[in-house]
């Protein structure tokens, strides 16, 4: 599974991504340094930010442990979390990605 999170600042997105690689909830995440501009809806208003995406590789059967621990360690009230299934991936890859969950 690969998982999209957006984060507020570049410390929080270390915090978080420190925080579920070190548990086993992911085997590696990857923060895109340059911020991304987001726009979005929030309670009536169109709203927008500078964000830092995660990319997180994980496995589905830690989606939901990883989905409870970003939403302890995140500052949002409503935190994005989007899960996007692999449909393929090197086998070796994929291998080291199952060893590093267990």
């Amino acid at each position: 599974m690969l998982v999209l999170v957006t984060c507020g600042s570049r410390n929080e997105a270390a915090r978080i991504a420190q925080g579920v690689v070190s548990k086993r909830l992911a085997a590696c995440v990857n923060i895109l340094s340059a911020p991304v501009d987001s726009v979005y809806r929030w309670k009536g208003k169109v709203e927008k930010a500078r964000e830092f995406l995660l990319l997180i590789k994980t496995s589905r059967g830690r989606l939901v442990a990883l989905r409870r621990e970003v939403e302890k360690l995140h500052s949002y009230e409503v935190p994005e979390f989007l899960a996007v299934s692999v449909a393929a991936g090197s086998p070796r890859y994929l291998a080291w990605l199952a060893d590093c969950l267990r």
